[in-house]
């Protein structure tokens, strides 16, 4: 049942649109979120995927959204009565997504509320500098890869720009062509988010790379700041067929773009093991854990 009809003082709710953009950004900017979700084009590129909608709540904005599997929750108010609007929203028996550590031990701590963690939904956070320059016996295999891909192609690295675009959009349909046999309910969104991403960069405010091979798009990384010391790496896509080039790209992201930041997130694994292994393989320095949140 949806109980979002039964907020007090629900006078619209919204989708999100980029008009939004200059009404979020601020809030972002005080929050200072660690978790991955929560910047404004994470929010606009999956807008279809998650229904992703705008309301307030006494003084506060609230992003309303649902899972994959369709169940609807809310995302962390944003200012205002922090604490006054996350109990009237769990009093109606709506269920709170994307809350970090910090959040929790404040808002989530007194009775009556049931506070699980989200596994599959942790991100991974790591040293930028170890990223961009994989030392020691640790990243041995990464470093391996790269030097099997840089002594068999002549190869580029570019900040991404216009001129990128639509070779980015042919590797993108490439990568989603290869995974056509995998049940993966995710897999149509991150594609349509990705070529939506590479349209609108300027105006998300994203910034990315891209490997050229003989002038051809082998792989890109999109990203953006996701406060003061962290930047969020939303998107990387590399040629399948191309042993080496995913981890130089990812190399290539941490070395050339933000570069003032300590920290970089890689964001989720979906609860994929495959992706998870390799998430874990890059030696994340902590697992950002998300919490759910419910009246009991």
């Amino acid at each position: 049942m949806d109980t979002t009809t039964d907020i007090p003082r629900y006078p619209a709710t919204r989708p999100l649109a980029l008009a939004h953009k200059p009404l979020l950004d601020p809030l972002f900017a005080v929050l200072q979120p660690r978790v991955s979700e929560l910047t404004f084009a994470n929010l606009y590129l999956f807008r279809e995927a998650h229904a992703y909608r705008l309301t307030l709540v006494e003084d506060s904005t609230v992003v309303l959204g649902q899972g994959y599997g369709g169940e609807e929750y809310f995302l962390p108010p944003l200012g205002g009565d922090v604490a006054g609007v996350l109990r009237l929203l769990l009093e109606r028996g709506m269920t709170l997504y994307g809350a970090d550590e910090p959040f929790a031990a404040r808002y989530l701590a007194g009775e009556g509320v049931v506070v699980e963690e989200d596994r599959d939904a942790f991100d991974y956070l790591h040293l930028r500098k170890e990223l961009a320059e994989l030392p020691g016996n640790r990243f041995h295999k990464k470093k391996n890869r790269i030097n099997y891909f840089i002594v068999r192609h002549s190869f580029s690295v570019a900040v991404y720009g216009a001129t990128h675009r639509e070779g980015c959009l042919a590797l993108l349909g490439e990568w989603r062509r290869v995974r056509g046999g995998i049940d993966s309910p995710s897999l149509e969104l991150e594609t349509k988010a990705a070529a939506e991403a590479l349209l609108l960069t300027d105006r998300l405010g994203l910034e990315g790379v891209v490997v050229l091979v003989e002038g051809r798009v082998a792989a890109f990384a999109l990203g953006e700041r996701l406060n003061r010391d962290t930047a969020v790496c939303h998107f990387e896509k590399a040629d399948p067929f191309m042993e080496g080039v995913s981890q130089l790209v990812d190399r290539e992201f941490n070395r050339l773009l933000f570069a003032d930041c300590t920290y970089t997130n890689r964001e989720q694994d979906l609860g994929e093991p495959g992706l998870r292994a390799a998430k874990l393989s890059y030696h994340p320095v902590e697992l950002v854990k998300k919490f759910r949140a419910r009246r009991a």
